[in-house]
């Protein structure tokens, strides 16, 4: 059974106890009501900042007090102000809002990189939740192509979907092409039931299943149907020109040397272009080069092409994600 703030399994009040706390920071707040938004039910927000920093967080009225090392008080306060100028402005605040700060206020080490980094479109805002995700937003505005490369869950292809809605709906783009390599299923897509799009939509979900979440359903489906938003296999990109287009090429590792250079030549212009893979995850044929990591070997000192590269400490989906991220690692290479 997983305890809640203020109670244990047992009844008991649970406290964190850092080691040796050697500051107490007291932080008001104007109005009670908005501050208790901000703490969650059960003040279960304040366990959260507990657990991830280490120091002790007590709800007194308007006040939280908080008890701790200086750096790790400093941090939970920042959070906590940004968090209730949120929800003074009418946006509703979660344990993901808070783990992004906190994750981000930790990771930030030069101040000349900005705060947190964010999308915008009209069906939500979406915050950078670590220093590499704000990292790679900022990419994804100053540069034409950018890679994305690192394990899964760290919010790679998700970014760039938001991003691309983001830009149609601003104008700042005419239409958004989203692709993926069927590698899993190969020559046996004859075999598959129904039309073309049927056969990869499979292996296509996960681009659907962001574009939905950032964007109104109705017009997902009206967008699709007019070829405003396109999404095919890697296979029908050949021969193409893609301008004035948001591009994205998902799980770009299973893509061969030729494949990524087609991909990479259709860029078009007004376009951007955004490229994402895990090297880890590579499931072509032994021997065979992955495209992705020749392209970014190749294209690592061209001007105008960024490559952010995300790690372990950037997973966002949660904590037993991140763990079984780490333990693959330590496992080493997979053998074919």
């Amino acid at each position: 059974m997983t305890a809640i703030r203020g109670q244990t399994a047992t009844g008991q009040r649970r406290v964190a106890k850092p080691s040796t706390p050697n500051k107490r920071v007291v932080v008001p707040f104007e109005d009670n009501r908005l501050l208790t938004q901000v703490l969650g039910e059960f003040d279960s927000h304040l366990a959260l900042i507990e657990d991830r920093l280490g120091i002790e967080a007590h709800a007194h009225g308007n006040v939280v007090v908080l008890s701790g090392s200086e750096t790790s008080c400093d941090i939970a306060r920042g959070v906590l102000e940004q968090l209730y100028d949120r929800v003074s402005k009418g946006d509703h605040v979660g344990p993901g809002d808070f783990d992004g700060l906190i994750r981000h206020s930790r990771q930030q080490d030069s101040p000349s990189e900005g705060g947190q980094a964010q999308i915008a479109t009209r069906r939500r805002v979406v915050k950078a939740r670590t220093q590499s995700q704000s990292t790679y937003i900022r990419a994804l505005e100053k540069t034409d192509l950018v890679f994305g490369i690192g394990p899964a869950g760290t919010g790679k292809t998700y970014l760039a979907v938001a991003f691309a809605a983001q830009c149609l709906e601003r104008g700042l783009v005419e239409r958004i092409i989203l692709s993926r390599p069927a590698v899993e299923a190969g020559e046996r897509l004859g075999f598959l039931p129904g039309d073309m799009r049927e056969k990869v939509d499979p292996y296509l979900r996960p681009l659907y299943d962001a574009l939905y979440d950032v964007l109104p359903p109705e017009k997902v489906e009206r967008d699709l149907e007019q070829g405003v938003i396109e999404i095919a296999p890697l296979a029908f990109m050949r021969g193409r020109t893609l301008a004035n287009a948001f591009v994205i090429l998902d799980e770009a590792q299973n893509t061969t040397s030729m494949q990524m250079k087609m991909f990479l030549t259709r860029l078009g212009e007004g376009s951007k272009m955004v490229i994402t893979g895990d090297p880890s995850q590579i499931d072509l044929p032994p021997g065979m080069t992955s495209g992705l990591e020749e392209a970014v070997r190749l294209l690592g000192d061209v001007p105008d092409i960024t490559a952010v590269r995300f790690t372990n400490s950037d997973v966002v989906r949660r904590d037993l994600v991140a763990k079984i991220v780490e333990a693959y690692d330590r496992a080493g290479p997979r053998k074919s």
